[in-house]
């Protein structure tokens, strides 16, 4: 059945019954507004939106299981590298009226999944038709302690660099699998000092640049050293983007300890050390010895 048949409201009728809200949610999806509990007394308050489009960030022909998981996951992905809990979660559909009812409930299921695996709660969000692609977005409600958020800036001279996972393979489809490290992020606040932090969601060669410019800092990495997924070359474990990854940097005072208590903690996920952070005047002093011009990534209108 085609949304121009059914309309919104019987729309609505199949989808939110399936949408469960947690104890903080006092009137979720379905009225003009959610009332949700505020987050813990003394804690930030933190908001994030983002999007997918269909032919940008999924085809057209895609699951749309994985559509709706992508959709979630990927705002919560930011929660990782702000080391923060996200709660709720508000969902914008934006799609033709030409589009099957089965597919939007088949998002919603996706949407439903990724949200449950972190406790997160569906308390609303809007639907509008549109003559364009179909896209999605999710804005999350969260919040973090005073003393754990993290930041892309506050990066130090002489760091480690340190990722998480593998880099490269988004068009292979990892893209639509990405789970957000929130919990390796809230152990690494919890137990290190980490100076800053950013989520591998445009690619190492565009996202690294930005975390060390946050910092007022250049940066030199071992391409040889990259984690790369496998049957990836170094080339497109910088550029291909989309590996929802953990860059952060760390003192290497605290490298031993760290990489011991990671692979006690995470053993099935790799940490790899990719280079340091460095005064821009020591970079431009000796040329041989920056990546300063990283080629690839994502970049949005180029």
């Amino acid at each position: 059945m085609k949304l121009e048949d059914l309309g919104e409201d019987r729309l609505l009728a199949r989808i939110l019954p399936r949408l469960q809200n947690g104890n903080l949610v006092v009137a979720g999806a379905g009225d003009d507004c959610a009332i949700v509990r505020p987050p813990s007394v003394g804690n930030l308050l933190v908001l994030k939106t983002d999007c997918v489009v269909a032919s940008v960030h999924f085809q057209p022909k895609a699951n749309p299981v994985d559509v709706g998981w992508k959709a979630m996951m990927r705002p919560l992905s930011d929660f990782a590298a702000t080391s923060a809990i996200p709660r709720f979660a508000l969902v914008t559909l934006i799609v033709s009226k030409k589009t099957s009812s089965n597919w939007v409930e088949q998002v919603y299921r996706g949407l439903h999944r990724a949200a449950a695996q972190f406790d997160v709660s569906i308390v609303g969000g809007e639907m509008s038709g549109t003559r364009g692609p179909a896209a999605i977005s999710v804005s999350v409600v969260g919040e973090v302690e005073k003393d754990r958020w993290m930041s892309r800036r506050g990066g130090r001279a002489g760091d480690d660099l340190f990722v998480t996972g593998c880099l490269g393979g988004a068009s292979k489809g990892k893209h639509l699998r990405l789970v957000p490290r929130i919990a390796e992020s809230r152990w690494l606040t919890k137990n290190f000092s980490i100076h800053a932090m950013i989520d591998l969601s445009d690619g190492l060669g565009a996202d690294l640049p930005r975390l060390a410019a946050a910092s007022n800092l250049g940066f030199q990495i071992d391409k040889n050293r990259l984690p790369r997924a496998r049957g990836v070359t170094i080339d497109h474990a910088i550029s291909d983007g989309e590996d929802y990854e953990l860059l952060f940097a760390i003192s290497p005072r605290t490298r031993d300890r760290l990489q011991k208590s990671w692979r006690q903690k995470f053993p099935r996920l790799p940490l790899t050390g990719i280079g340091s952070l460095h005064q821009q005047s020591a970079i431009n002093a000796s040329p041989a010895r920056t990546n300063q011009q990283l080629k690839g990534g994502y970049v949005h209108f180029q």
